[in-house]
């Protein structure tokens, strides 16, 4: 089994690809050892030494490292934990917990909100989980959108760009109820 690896714009943050699906659905994402207890992969890499945050995408696994950590000390042993996990056959996710992965949300009886879910879904969430992230709406209020950034996105010094110069401005161009968009994390 080969593990791809990307770099991502957040230099604590490396994007995995196993090469077969991670999840089923939606996106899971974990920043403590307690979030890291409804699947035993991250379970395991929250267990080494300077990772600090673990996200699973569709085909892939973003993992954060502490500001300190060294991505040449971290990487192998991310890579083999995921090897190791792949090969024994091991559930992803614990079957009462799979309920709480994060699943495309519900649709919205107001049109606006369906309007801003589908610009989300068909043109932002591609571009992001290909940097290793995700975002995941929280609200409509006002013209104002109010995301949450996951994954790589989390913490990532290009964050601030990407929700203005990119997310915002496609937005604003598909939705003119939309007047500003803002990051929750």
């Amino acid at each position: 089994m080969f593990i791809q690896t990307e770099s991502t714009p957040n230099p604590n943050s490396l994007k995995f690809l196993p090469g077969r699906q991670v999840m089923p659905q939606g996106t899971l994402d974990m920043r403590s050892a307690n979030d890291a207890a409804a699947s035993p992969l991250a379970a395991q890499l929250m267990a080494l030494d300077g990772v600090e945050g673990v996200f699973y995408g569709i085909d892939f696994i973003s993992v954060t490292k502490a500001a300190s950590g060294d991505w040449t000390i971290i990487k192998p042993h991310v890579q083999a934990r995921i090897m190791d996990f792949y090969m024994s056959g091991e559930v992803l996710l614990h079957p009462m917990q799979s309920a709480n992965s994060e699943a495309p949300a519900e649709q919205s009886s107001d049109p606006i909100i369906r309007e801003i879910m589908a610009v989300i879904e068909t043109h932002i969430k591609p571009g992001v989980a290909r940097d290793g992230g995700d975002v995941k709406f929280i609200e409509f209020d006002q013209g104002v959108v109010y995301l949450e950034m996951r994954g790589a996105c989390a913490g990532c010094p290009a964050a601030g760009i990407t929700l203005k110069s990119g997310i915002e401005k496609i937005m604003k161009t598909y939705i003119p109820e939309v007047n500003e968009v803002v990051s929750i994390t």
